[in-house]
């Protein structure tokens, strides 16, 4: 399901929900010292009554210190775990720290959050459990991927759009809030490798409301995707194979 640009939202509007709303943001870092801090920078820049939370996930440089030197919170595990273990860390932090509201954001600087407003507004006000931004539906579609990046993101967006009935666009996206309901799924469990699109089977399975919204994506700030080359293949098996097990899977209590 898709959500059409709300053009009306306001920064007063989404201030005053997050006065009610305790908000996290999550950012998982991987040796991301080079765009921490603007990252971090722009959303302090949007005035918004919510808290930044930095995952260092066992980086080599300084990521830790640049995000500390921001002013913001910052949970360093001693070694790498993964995309998956670093956002799961963000969920349990959440859940125990009594948060409302979930958001991701990557630390890379791909995500403009200018948009932070309309991937909150459904959760506030349409009932929606996860939102999901999106480089693939109106009006926005500028955005260019690799050849063979682009051929996985439509595989996995038919294969999941089938599997759950919910449509999807762009299942790899990384931009997304979350309410209490996914804050405690994912906080007990989280797909680990490359785990965007199984999350959404899993949170499918808990019948959890999904819907996307058009964003704009900006290229790397610095560093690298870790989706690259050989790794696609690797990467659209594991991934394929996990989320037609998932679906065998019950509901956990």
């Amino acid at each position: 399901m898709s959500h059409t640009l709300n053009p009306n939202i306001s920064a007063e509007s989404i201030s005053h929900q997050l006065l009610t709303h305790k908000t996290l943001i999550i950012i998982p870092a991987y040796n991301e010292e080079g765009s921490i801090r603007s990252t971090i920078q722009d959303i302090l820049s949007l005035s918004y009554p919510l808290q930044i939370l930095v995952i260092n996930d066992g980086s080599k440089d300084k990521t830790a210190q640049e995000a500390k030197a921001m002013g913001v919170d910052v949970v360093s595990l001693p070694f790498n775990l993964g995309i998956g273990g670093a956002v799961q860390t963000g969920f349990q932090f959440a859940r125990d720290n009594n948060f409302d509201i979930a958001v991701q954001v990557d630390a890379d600087g791909q995500h403009d959050v200018k948009f932070l407003a309309n991937i909150l507004e459904p959760i506030f006000n349409n009932g929606m459990n996860m939102t999901i931004g999106s480089r693939f539906i109106p009006p926005f579609l500028s955005y260019r991927s690799a050849f063979v990046r682009r051929i996985g993101i439509n595989f996995f967006a038919r294969l999941i759009s089938f599997l759950t009935g919910c449509k999807i666009s762009d299942p790899t996206s990384g931009f997304r809030a979350f309410d209490r309901k996914c804050i405690d799924v994912f906080a007990r469990y989280y797909p680990q490798d490359f785990p965007e699109p199984e999350a959404i089977v899993v949170a499918r399975r808990y019948n959890a409301k999904i819907i996307e919204v058009p964003v704009t994506m900006r290229k790397r700030v610095a560093g690298h995707s870790s989706i690259r080359y050989l790794k696609t293949l690797y990467y659209m098996i594991k991934v394929t194979v996990a989320i037609l097990l998932d679906k065998l899977k019950a509901k956990e209590i």
